[in-house]
């Protein structure tokens, strides 16, 4: 029984938060004894089962069972009971991997993905420029079916992005599904650079800035990107946030400075009904604004384009966005080498507008045109339909 208890004990600390399970609840006593108070006991009690099957597998199962992937597993499954889409364990492999793919440097294939919470499915939203993906033939707009016999779905998209990573060299066998053909591709990994913004002059007076992702050093590189067009004479900017998935929201704060002066930007909200406000600070630019979004900006482009929209600093140009407004808190476990990811709250829009589930609507509405979806575009490449658009309404603005 001691030893049940203290197997139990094992279990519940690696699942709850390390701040509470540094608490001196425990006092060990002798002969491998331990005791407990009620409540903590009582609270071991709801993990009796968890036990229960443990100890039958550590007693019969055919072969030596790997217990790391076992705790992996208890935890993943836990998070997995609460049906959310963005709430996820990161075991050691997957907890490196994904503060590497935040320095912008890693080892794979070269392609950006975006699990869709509606059907489960992992689409690529983007195929890096000299890539292994690109090379292969992989394009916009594919969905992952498979990367070696697993298959993709958004609570297996860490599993399929920790295969993809690895070794320059190592090949990986991927299938997406295409026009409702599965079509299989091989792939051998390399190292990917991947660059989040990139800038340039469309004419005399319109600057075009694209951020692809709001992670690593995109505000910074924003910045310069900003102050460069403006030595150019810019007049007014597009701003291109489409496929963009978000990342970390702080990011996308920093750059909202540069937009709003001392102005509520976004509130969030939590199941008590707690809420938590951001502000913009002091020194902005009143430059014209045009922001380019589809169907896969998500997150924090979200809620970027929603403060826009509320305060009409800008005119939105595009089709509606994706509808992520929730909140993930990223938070590493006791053991130093793994964490999780959950949902603490919703993000809802400064004049109160719920944006999870719902999205962003533009101002102008800009699909492209049928059968030209999956088409990519040169960065800045003036055929692309909706830039078009966005070039017009800020034709109109400098009138």
């Amino acid at each position: 029984m001691p030893r049940k208890i203290a197997a139990l004990l094992l279990a519940l600390l690696l699942l709850i938060p390390a701040s509470y399970a540094q608490e001196p609840r425990v006092i060990y006593g002798t002969n491998d004894t331990v005791t407990i108070s009620r409540s903590e006991y009582e609270k071991l009690q709801k993990y009796q089962l968890l036990e229960e099957v443990r100890t039958y597998i550590e007693q019969y199962y055919y072969v030596e069972p790997d217990e790391q992937a076992m705790m992996d597993g208890a935890i993943q499954g836990l998070l997995s009971g609460l049906g959310d889409a963005y709430t996820f364990y990161y075991p050691q492999e997957a907890w490196e991997s994904m503060w590497e793919d935040d320095e912008g440097k890693y080892a794979g294939i070269g392609v950006q993905m975006l699990g869709d919470w509606r059907n489960s499915t992992v689409t690529i939203v983007r195929v890096f420029r000299d890539t292994p993906a690109e090379e292969a033939g992989l394009q916009k707009g594919d969905i992952f079916y498979k990367v070696e016999d697993l298959e993709v779905t958004t609570a297996t998209m860490q599993d399929a992005v920790n295969i993809m990573r690895g070794v320059p060299g190592e090949k990986v066998h991927v299938e997406v599904l295409r026009n409702g053909e599965v079509m299989p591709f091989d792939i051998v990994k390399a190292e990917i650079t991947v660059n989040r913004v990139e800038a340039k002059m469309l004419d005399d007076s319109i600057g075009y800035i694209a951020v692809y992702e709001f992670a690593g050093d995109a505000d910074t590189a924003f910045n310069k990107a900003f102050e460069e067009l403006q030595a150019q004479d810019m007049k007014g900017l597009v701003l291109d946030l489409r496929d963009n998935p978000g990342g970390w929201v702080e990011q996308g704060v920093r750059i909202a400075d540069v937009f709003l002066d001392r102005t509520l930007l976004f509130y969030t909200q939590d199941r008590a009904g707690n809420q938590e406000k951001t502000y913009t600070t002091a020194g902005k630019s009143d430059i014209p604004l045009v922001i380019l979004v589809n169907e896969n900006s998500a997150s924090t482009s979200e809620i970027f384009t929603a403060a826009m929209k509320d305060y009409q600093r800008a005119t939105v140009v595009g089709t509606n966005t994706f509808g992520k407004g929730v909140i993930q808190y990223v938070t590493g476990l006791s053991d130093g080498v793994s964490g999780f990811q959950f949902t603490s709250a919703q993000y809802f829009s400064a004049k109160g507008n719920k944006v999870h589930e719902v999205g962003v609507a533009p101002d102008v509405e800009a699909a492209l045109p049928e059968g030209e979806e999956t088409t990519y575009f040169q960065f800045g490449d003036l055929s692309d339909p909706q830039l078009k658009t966005a070039i017009e309404e800020m034709s109109k603005l400098l009138k």
